[in-house]
């Protein structure tokens, strides 16, 4: 796939189910073509469920520290310091304000692994 395609597809990720659907639209209204047409009538319903799951997949998460137990609190500031890359006394302020977002627009690779790395711990985290 072209770089051009990739960058289209990943844009078209984005795109909320009624942004889609005005896609669609517009697409058969410019290019004079009938989605429903080229797949048959149940196809049309088949190839609809697809493109609905990409874009409702959620690719970004904030990463939320909710609760932080007292006997766990260092470990848990070693951690959230060495995901946020923050300094000791910024990174002591956000784990003691918790519940609060520490990271936000995460990759769901990176978002679930420092949700596992802080409940390994004893904190309590959450994805948003």
């Amino acid at each position: 796939m072209s770089e051009k395609i990739s960058q289209i597809v990943e844009e078209l990720k984005t795109l909320t189910l009624l942004e889609a659907s005005e896609l669609v639209s517009a697409i058969e209204e410019t290019f004079g073509v009938d989605a429903s047409a080229a797949v048959g009538g149940g196809g049309m319903v088949m190839a609809a469920a697809g493109p609905v799951e990409e874009v409702e997949e959620k690719t970004e998460f904030d990463i939320s520290l909710d609760e932080v137990p007292a006997d766990k609190k260092i470990a848990i500031l070693k951690i959230v310091r060495g995901i946020t890359g923050l300094g000791l006394k910024e990174a002591k302020e956000l784990v003691e304000s918790a519940p609060k977002v520490i990271q936000e627009a995460v990759g769901k690779d990176a978002a679930e692994d420092a949700k596992k790395q802080i409940e390994e711990v004893g904190g309590k985290v959450s994805l948003k």
